[in-house]
């Protein structure tokens, strides 16, 4: 039986190329995401590799859209094997301007696009007793980096609730995999001008499914960044200035 697997943020990037590999291995994957003619464009391309694909237009901040395509999908495949909460966004916080239209964009992006993507579908893991939910967050999680408090942060919110859920959903056998990239050659890292040890998309989709398929926890890389953590915790504010752009 092919493996049901439901990604959000499937229109471009980390969640376009994990499509494509778990096409390759013949999934019935569900595509959601906000962008229906990119959506739709990467669901022909993952029928022609081999997937089954269903579409579903939703913004994941959206927590009643979410909760419709979840059943939907489950309906129509009869389960759910993987859930991954790829759905994210990057930014400054402006926090100058005054107003917090920004920064409140990108928490309730980068947070509430994983509760809405992941949630609906963990009553039916349990009675499965099977399941794996995967929550992208990143390497800055770990980090200070000054203009991006909102991405830092929502991506700490998101780390620390995995590791919460995983103490709960364990005795399901539900498996929760946080995935914590540096720097991805992607939509969301053009505009950025450092990029240390920056990796094609390709690779690093390599490993994120290599690290779900081992039942990772965590799984934080390129190895350099997760090397680089221990010191930049203790770098001096005015280098970690370097990490962000103002």
């Amino acid at each position: 039986m092919s493996k049901r697997i439901f990604i959000s943020g499937a229109s471009s990037g980390i969640g376009e190329h994990l499509a494509y590999v778990y096409a390759k291995r013949g999934a019935t994957i569900g595509l959601a995401a906000r962008r229906e003619e990119l959506l739709n464009k990467v669901a022909e391309k993952c029928n022609e590799l081999g997937g089954t694909t269903h579409v579903f237009q939703v913004d994941a901040k959206d927590q009643l859209t979410c909760k419709s395509a979840a059943e939907e999908f489950m309906a129509q495949t009869g389960g759910i094997d993987m859930v991954i909460a790829n759905a994210g966004i990057g930014g400054h916080d402006d926090l100058m301007s005054g107003d917090a239209t920004a920064i409140n964009n990108i928490i309730e992006t980068n947070v509430l696009g994983v509760t809405n993507t992941l949630i609906p579908f963990i009553p039916i893991m349990k009675e499965q007793k099977s399941g794996i939910l995967v929550n992208v967050s990143s390497v800055a999680s770990f980090l200070r980096i000054a203009y991006h408090g909102g991405y830092a942060g929502a991506k700490v919110n998101i780390r620390l609730m995995a590791d919460s859920w995983r103490l709960t959903l364990t005795k399901y056998n539900i498996q929760v995999t946080t995935i914590c990239p540096g720097f991805i050659k992607t939509p969301m890292t053009i505009e950025l001008k450092y990029m240390p040890f920056l990796l094609p998309v390709e690779t690093a989709v390599e490993k994120i499914v290599s690290a779900i398929d081992r039942g990772k926890k965590t799984f934080v890389f390129p190895w350099q960044m997760k090397m680089m953590i221990p010191l930049l915790r203790i770098m001096p504010d005015r280098l970690l200035r370097l990490f962000g752009s103002n």
